[in-house]
């Protein structure tokens, strides 16, 4: 009854043992003419969390001798309904040898524990030649060569040589470009005093240096005349710094009323009787011609003028010449990559279409 008892036991572990894992070995074809391929699927049945470990077979080793190992491939698992997952891997083997293989069985660790497929034959098999009737067989041919044509080629290598002169051209320019600094011009804003602004500053330096209670009246009287004449000459454009008096009255009459003129014909009279006659004056007359000489500016003075002014810097024609210069270069350089740019797209597109 023991005995029984220990053979149940031990038919049961076996049976949950085999439970656990299971390998299974399928070749596509046992037999195959010499060098064409066969296929070897080997399938673990496993738990899902088992690791699975297939053999491991280098290119052109043999699994057994005479028949190599070309490639393998793992397959997509696939989940079973007893919680088992399917792992498959396929090994191409040919061989050049005709003769019929034994295929050893093939092992796969599974959670480190050896499992083996059961072993597989291949058969490889030649093809008969009729040795008899040597005449319907062509022998092998000797290398040929491929006519080479130059009219296929000329039109690259044209191109080609083109393209090297080009850069080599387009580099020559580069260089001068360099050499050629630049010219750098930069546009001034310059505020401007106005002409009435200038006048009233001078009329001040003549109050700060008491000029209209000085002794010397010539003085007084050609620095005030020349800042009028100053003022008169920006202000209406015309040159009274080489008129005479009578001559910037004369001038002023069609643009300035009868009495602001007066006071100015008076002012230019008693100047010049002060420095070409020698004419003594006091001081209240001094300080007259002074209001009137503000007066005046006050009356004809323009406000709504700009007070800045652009100045643009004047070139030499030397300067000119290098500025064109470095601008026919940039354009040269811009053309020539563009032309070299599309002879190198060009050539590899026909040199493609030739080789390929």
């Amino acid at each position: 009854m023991k005995k029984v008892l220990l053979i149940i036991f031990a038919l049961c572990v076996q049976t949950l043992s085999a439970q656990d894992a299971s390998v299974e070995a399928v070749i596509d074809s046992i037999q195959i003419f010499v060098g064409q391929q066969a296929h070897v699927t080997l399938t673990a049945n496993a738990k899902e969390n088992a690791k699975v470990e297939f053999p491991q077979f280098k290119p052109t080793e043999y699994i057994t001798p005479g028949v190599e190992v070309l490639s393998r491939q793992e397959l997509e698992k696939k989940q079973q309904d007893n919680g088992f997952v399917t792992r498959s891997m396929v090994y191409t083997l040919t061989s050049f040898d005709d003769t019929f293989y034994y295929l050893p069985p093939m092992t796969v660790k599974i959670d480190g524990k050896p499992y083996k497929s059961k072993s597989l034959a291949l058969k490889v098999l030649t093809i008969e030649v009729d040795t008899t009737n040597v005449e319907q067989f062509f022998g092998p041919k000797d290398v040929q060569d491929n006519p080479f044509q130059w009219s296929d080629w000329s039109l690259s290598f044209w191109l080609s040589v083109l393209l090297l002169v080009l850069l080599a051209v387009c580099y020559y320019l580069f260089l001068r470009l360099r050499d050629n600094k630049p010219i750098i011009s930069r546009i001034r804003i310059v505020k401007r005093l106005l002409p009435h602004q200038k006048a009233m500053q001078e009329i001040e330096q003549i109050k700060a240096d008491k000029m209209v209670s000085s002794e010397n009246s010539k003085e007084y009287y050609t620095k005030l005349t020349d800042t009028l004449r100053k003022y008169i000459e920006e202000r209406y454009g015309f040159s009274a710094m080489e008129m005479t008096s009578s001559e910037i009255i004369e001038k002023l009459t069609a643009t300035q009323d009868e009495k602001a003129l007066a006071e100015l014909r008076h002012l230019f009279l008693t100047a010049d009787l002060v420095k070409f006659a020698k004419y003594s004056t006091l001081i209240n007359e001094n300080d007259m011609n002074l209001v009137n000489a503000i007066e005046f500016i006050n009356q004809t003075k323009l406000e709504n003028v700009p007070v800045e002014e652009t100045v643009k810097p004047e070139l030499s024609e030397e300067d000119q010449r290098s500025q064109k210069a470095r601008r026919m270069l940039k354009t040269a350089i811009t053309v020539l990559s563009v032309i070299c740019a599309l002879l190198f797209v060009y050539v590899l597109f026909t040199l493609y279409q030739l080789l390929y």
